[in-house]
């Protein structure tokens, strides 16, 4: 069994905890057999590589390429993967691009199929850091496994570094945020838009979050929420605004009960 994450505690102070021990914890899931045995043979076979449908008839590699973008769940739609991988992201009508889960398109782009006859696996850089992308993706799986505000909390500070450094225009860093469903829940928590802003045309639903972020950060640039202050009133926000509604949730759910409970039966 891997290793279990240790949180004592939720909300933000289960969050301050989990910063504090994060380095250590981190190490640890990564050492754990189970874990380790997936890297190292990651390691050892992704160099012989050379076409998406080489990786989708290797079980164990593809669960490590996979995990390594928080993708797992497709595990068994091979044909799928095959081909966002395939088809790359070169073209606007390739399958990765028109998906509006950008993390398809980060997994084609960095895997390289399709681009020429020379992938990114054979590069010797290239299992290091697919594998250390797994290692944080799967910690992050096992403390939602736990507690999911947590992981979307530890998921939405690498996400965003990821969006700056790939996007260049403010606009299309939204669009990109707006995307990628575990970073856009974080943020639009943490800003109070409710979850009926998703049913928006799209360009108002770009408004509405950078006119919240304005309001919210003193600045609607993405680029400003990389920035550890602004990034930890992010998290604190998010937590706080989670909890809140849950616990609302939870007595409106008891009300509800008390209320249907109260009814007379007449038998």
């Amino acid at each position: 069994m891997s290793f279990q994450p240790i949180l004592p505690m939720t909300g933000y102070v289960g969050w301050r905890f989990l910063q504090r021990t994060l380095d250590s914890q981190q190490q640890t899931f990564n050492d754990s057999a189970p874990v380790k045995r997936a890297t190292d043979y990651f390691r050892e076979k992704i160099g012989s590589i050379r076409t998406a449908e080489d990786l989708v008839a290797n079980r164990k590699l593809l669960e490590v390429a996979l995990g390594a973008f928080g993708l797992e769940e497709d595990i068994d739609n091979k044909f799928f993967i095959q081909k966002v991988l395939s088809e790359s992201t070169t073209s606007s009508d390739a399958l990765a691009s028109k998906l509006s889960d950008k993390r398809y398109a980060a997994f084609s782009e960095e895997f390289g199929f399709g681009k020429s006859d020379l992938p990114r696996t054979g590069l010797i850089s290239f299992s290091d850091k697919i594998t250390s992308l797994y290692e944080r993706h799967q910690f992050e799986k096992a403390v939602g496994d736990q507690n999911d505000d947590l992981r979307s909390a530890l998921n939405v500070s690498a996400a965003l570094s990821d969006i700056v450094t790939s996007t260049k225009s403010n606009d299309a860093r939204w669009f990109s945020i707006m995307g990628n469903a575990p970073v856009r829940a974080v943020i639009q928590t943490a800003l109070g838009l409710p979850s009926s802003v998703a049913q928006l045309d799209i360009d108002l639903q770009l408004e509405a979050f950078k006119s919240r972020a304005d309001a919210t950060f003193g600045s609607q640039e993405v680029g400003d929420l990389v920035d550890p202050d602004q990034q930890e009133k992010l998290i604190r926000l998010f937590m706080i605004r989670s909890e809140s509604n849950a616990f609302a949730t939870s007595n409106s759910s008891s009300l509800a009960l008390t209320l249907l409970q109260s009814i007379p039966r007449y038998y």
